[in-house]
Order: structure tokens, then C-alpha cells, then sequence
């Protein structure tokens, strides 16, 4: 199940450094933590572990990461940083064909369990339509899409030698 810990550094390795982007709208932001989203926390002096701290807190947290199947954890992850942790949930229950409450439930859980390894492709196609929707997409389109698909292949990795596991 879940890792938090095996999800952290390739979602590090997608976010680098310190950036600032003129069209970015989160403005200043390092290690993938904005100033827009943490608008009193001084972004260009975090740490790597005070990072680590908000993900697990603001996005693994909410996703139930240590419950959800390997791989799926970080398809998961990467989506809550990127898009934010309810859109991630909702996005999942529309892959899943489930009500899209944006609550990581058991409901939810349970369905995400069962439906492996094909929910995976699924709610990548259901992340990207959302990229499609977005109105930054002519900027940022081709890294998402880029991000996405790296994203996704180390999913499928992670998930090539766990067992199966049954709800």
C-alpha cells in the first residue's frame, strides 16, 4: 500500500528548485510550494524537509496515500500538488465511475483497490482532460502533459512487482 517516502523524490525531481515564472500564477515557488498557496510562509528560504512536511500533511494527508495501491499513490500525489488534493480526489471517482464527492472515503478506497492496475490509465485520461480545461494550458500544456506521462510510467513501474492485494 501507500509510501510516502517512495512517492517524495520523483514528485522532488518533477518541482525542482526556487522558480518564479511570469505567468505562473502560484508566483514564487520552491520545491513546488507556492507563495500563492502559502502566502505567509517564506518561500524562497524552505527547506527540503519543511517541503516534505507540507506534502504529507496538506496532500498525502487529505488522499489517504498510505491506504491507497502502489503506483496509484503517486499518480495520486503528483496530482494533489499539481491540481489540488480535492480535484485529485475527484478526479479518481471519475475514473472510478463512482460519485465525484472529492472525499477519500472507504467508498473510495475500496473501489481504487479493486480496480487495479486499470484504474491508473484512467484517471490519467480524466487528469489530462482537466489539463485541456485549464486556462494556463497554452503555457504550461506540454510540461504537464510531459509530467504526466513520466509521471505515469514510474506509476506502472512501482506496481510491477507488488503483490495484489484484495480489499
Amino acid at each position: 500500500m501507500g509510501d510516502f517516502h517512495r512517492c517524495i523524490d520523483p514528485i522532488l525531481a518533477e518541482e525542482g528548485g526556487l522558480s518564479h515564472h511570469s505567468a505562473d500564477p502560484g508566483g514564487l515557488t520552491k520545491y513546488g510550494i507556492s507563495q500563492r498557496s502559502y502566502p505567509t510562509l517564506d518561500i524562497a528560504n524552505l527547506t527540503l524537509a519543511d517541503a516534505q512536511a507540507l506534502y504529507r500533511r496538506d496532500y498525502w494527508n487529505p488522499l489517504h496515500g498510505d491506504q491507497l495501491p502502489d503506483g496509484l499513490d503517486l499518480l495520486m500525489l503528483d496530482c494533489a500538488i499539481n491540481q489540488g488534493p480535492t480535484t485529485a480526489i475527484k478526479l479518481l471517482q471519475r475514473a472510478l465511475q463512482i460519485h465525484d464527492d472529492g472525499i477519500c472515503g472507504p467508498i473510495t478506497l475500496n473501489h481504487s483497490i479493486v480496480s487495479m492496475p486499470d484504474v491508473m490509465d484512467a484517471f490519467a485520461a480524466e487528469r489530462a482532460l482537466r489539463y485541456e480545461l485549464n486556462r494556463n494550458e497554452a503555457t504550461f500544456g506540454r510540461g504537464w502533459f510531459r509530467r504526466l506521462l513520466r509521471i505515469n510510467h514510474q506509476a506502472w513501474a512501482m506496481i510491477e512487482d507488488a503483490p495484489l492485494v484484495q480489499p
